[in-house]
């Protein structure tokens, strides 16, 4: 993915055997620093962990297809189980050896404390903060931008082995920046529906892993095999926002949470959606999402906001 677009603005400019000394510093210092505190870890729960072994519950098996690993676990599931998985905020299920979840974590630019998902109270006081997006995104640099998201995802997941991170985060933001009385529009790659689109390509496959440069073993200059190749699954899970029909953060007396938006068919097709339009929830809207399922083919979940 770093061949030059249509218009040559999104060619890389970067090439990456010049990030090799930096970044195999980072990742050494990472290394010693995990030594380090790895005396302090607090044993944070996971799934399918002693004494629910996988030759009890077949969710556990990792030799399992995950189709089939997860009718095993929702077969499992109670009604009221069930009811409890419903919001980002996921209720453990002691019996099944499943802890509490939470999928809502934020890393536009860095590992953020504004999703409740991420704590920096334990043995990993802190994390890289880059620029806000819509700066990187002027970089016009789509391996800076794959490398950004792969950076965050190695700190990421240090911090999920500690128990102070989730797997799941609200990255990135793709609105198109239309207006700054929007008040987040730093968070966008800016109003190119072109430069954004490919930012969050770069920065999904960098995010959520997986050996996209070939089968060297080598990804992106900083050797060795240091995420997981797509036959392994995913590193991170990445989830784009918003949809369609979002551009309204506050208002007067109206929030995105209670606003109930009558949108144009036109606009439609140019915004990004939260809460109600038209009459109808967002995340149980048909046509939209069969736009993103049959259309697109999109295979991911969809949450509401």
């Amino acid at each position: 993915m770093q061949s030059s677009s249509a218009t040559g603005l999104l060619s890389s400019e970067m090439s990456p055997n010049n990030w090799r000394p930096s970044s195999s510093l980072f990742f050494l210092l990472l290394l010693l620093l995990l030594q380090f505190i790895i005396s302090s870890n607090p044993h944070p729960q996971f799934p399918c962990s002693q004494p629910h072994h996988n030759t009890l519950y077949p969710f556990c098996n990792t030799s399992l297809s995950t189709s089939t690993r997860a009718q095993s676990l929702v077969s499992l599931l109670t009604l009221n189980e069930k009811i409890q998985q419903l919001s980002n905020s996921a209720s453990g299920i002691p019996r099944l050896g499943i802890p509490p979840y939470e999928w809502w974590s934020e890393s536009l630019h860095g590992i953020a404390t504004n999703g409740p998902g991420v704590s920096f109270n334990g043995s990993i006081p802190s994390a890289t903060s880059f620029s806000q997006v819509i700066v990187t995104a002027a970089a016009f640099n789509r391996t800076l931008w794959n490398l950004i998201g792969s950076a965050i995802a190695v700190e990421t997941r240090a911090m999920y082995n500690f128990g102070q991170a989730g797997l799941t985060f609200w990255a990135p933001n793709i609105n198109i920046f239309r207006d700054p009385r929007w008040r987040r529009g730093q968070e966008t790659p800016g109003e190119d529906p072109m430069v954004a689109s490919a930012y969050a390509v770069e920065f999904v496959k960098g995010f959520q892993g997986g050996n996209w440069g070939g089968g060297s073993g080598v990804r992106n200059g900083f050797g060795g095999r240091r995420v997981l190749e797509e036959s392994d699954g995913l590193m991170l899970s990445a989830c784009c926002k918003h949809f369609t029909a979002y551009d309204l953060e506050m208002w007067g007396k109206y929030s995105r949470y209670s606003f109930h938006a009558v949108v144009s068919e036109q606009d439609l097709e140019d915004t990004n959606k939260i809460s109600i339009v038209n009459g109808v929830p967002a995340c149980a809207d048909k046509d939209l999402l069969d736009k993103v399922r049959e259309e697109w083919g999109f295979k991911g979940y969809i949450t509401s906001d």
